[in-house]
């Protein structure tokens, strides 16, 4: 996948332009009264509204009522092509796309194996229907956390059956795609070697997090459901989906 800035999104991704496409979408406006309503200066505003026009997506009328003047307006249909585009870039899977996922394996590695790798083995068995074999563990494993299992049964996911486990637990399967969660190991993540696929996601460790047990459950909770949005993300990008 091309990693440049896809021409749709550099069109608008200029502060002043996509002001501009967003006043339009209300309405069409004279050069004048969009200068008013973003209190931008007039040569601003018009130079955007040239490389809008380049690119297609604005539209210049003369007035039927005074000809000298000239209103701006969104091509609504070039806005739609747009938003697909991007939407297809971007694409995150619907239900039915996750039925077809072709059989994978992935891993998902921290350090203690007791709560990031923990919450995301179990998004993902239960976000690809069980049709992705995953698995996690620990480059120093200890114990599944207590609020790990609390967090997870929250949102109807239990997990008290999964156990803490060490990376060598694994030695005889083999993945599709490794994941580290936690930074530390990332750099322990080298078994497989290249021929493997690996990704990297920085997430904060909740186990660290000291205080009121309020506070401790607050953080179990944006992990896990950080990760549930990064394990729907994932499940397009997976060997053949």
């Amino acid at each position: 996948m091309s990693s440049a800035l896809p021409e749709p999104l550099r069109l608008l991704a200029d502060e002043t332009r996509w002001r501009l496409v967003a006043l339009l979408r209300q309405g069409d406006y004279q050069v004048g009264e969009l200068v008013s309503q973003l209190g931008l200066s007039q040569n601003l505003v018009s130079y955007h509204l040239g490389v809008l026009r380049q690119g297609g997506l604005v539209l210049t009328h003369r007035s039927d009522a005074d000809g000298r003047a000239t209103y701006y307006g969104l091509d609504l249909e070039a806005l739609k092509t747009i938003y697909a585009q991007i939407g297809t870039l971007l694409y995150l899977p619907h239900p039915e796309a996750v039925a077809k996922l072709p059989p994978a394996t992935v891993f998902f590695f921290c350090t203690a194996n007791s709560a990031r790798s923990q919450m995301a083995e179990a998004w993902m068995r239960h976000l690809s229907h069980g049709r992705i074999t995953v698995r996690s563990a620990g480059t120093q494993p200890t114990r599944l956390h207590p609020l790990t299992v609390e967090v997870m049964h929250e949102v109807g996911l239990d997990i008290g059956y999964q156990t803490a486990k060490h990376l060598d637990s694994l030695a005889d399967l083999q993945p599709d795609l490794i994941v580290t969660v936690c930074d530390i190991a990332r750099e322990h993540c080298v078994r497989w070697g290249e021929a493997v696929r690996q990704i990297h996601w920085s997430v904060a460790d909740p186990v660290l997090v000291t205080g009121p047990p309020d506070e401790q459950r607050r953080a179990f909770r944006t992990v896990r459901d950080e990760l549930r949005s990064r394990v729907e993300a994932l499940l397009h990008l997976l060997p053949g989906a």
